[in-house]
């Protein structure tokens, strides 16, 4: 993992994004998450020490203590999560507006969604469903400042769409379970967004 996330001032670190759909995928081998609308990050830990690097390679540890302490709290010393840094309401709904004031920067949570390795182990190559489990490993017991994106897998992916749409959410992001993590546009990685929410026309942050 050495050359995936460098300084916070280096080179951009390497994230799978997902591309545009004009469908929920419904076949068997997809698992469906809810899309949080946040700053999307990678959180590493190497020991004692925690960053959190931006998209764009920026460095935001400092900006996010919460996650920081939470992340020192976990048992296993080294791991590379990716995911997003979000401010909840109080009906559990990520609230952008409250997270881009930086006036909340006490508050952000990590909503973490896949691991890329653990305890020296590379698991990038290892399909999504396998991940899902050594991230839900890791994150069993942890204290609040990181949660587990939950996820439901198969047909249900046009119906949860459907309801993350009535309940004001930005969206759907559907993976295929098979798939290793694969940087920059991934293909089985594809995202819906509520056309209805306001990150459907917002200029997504550069960082």
């Amino acid at each position: 993992m050495a050359g995936c996330i460098d300084a916070g001032h280096g080179p951009k670190v390497d994230f799978a994004i997902p591309v545009k759909g004009d469908r929920v995928p419904s076949g068997p081998d997809w698992l469906h998450e809810i899309k949080h609308d946040g700053y999307r990050m990678m959180l590493r830990r190497e020991n004692d020490r925690v960053r959190l690097i931006t998209k764009g390679g920026y460095d935001w540890t400092k900006r996010y203590p919460w996650i920081v302490e939470t992340a020192l709290k976990i048992r296993t010393s080294q791991f590379v999560l990716d995911g997003e840094a979000v401010v909840l309401g109080v009906e559990g709904m990520s609230d952008f507006r409250a997270l881009h004031s930086g006036k909340y920067d006490d508050e952000v949570q990590f909503y973490a969604f896949d691991i890329l390795s653990g305890e020296g182990d590379d698991y990038r190559r290892l399909p999504l469903s396998m991940r899902k489990a050594n991230l839900a490993r890791l994150l069993t017991r942890r204290a609040e400042g990181i949660f587990l994106a939950p996820f439901e897998r198969g047909e249900i992916g046009p119906d949860l769409f459907r309801h993350a749409c009535i309940m004001g959410l930005e969206g759907l992001v559907s993976k295929h379970a098979d798939r290793a993590y694969s940087p920059g546009r991934c293909t089985h990685w594809i995202k819906n967004k509520n056309p209805k929410h306001p990150a459907y026309t917002r200029v997504k942050d550069q960082f």
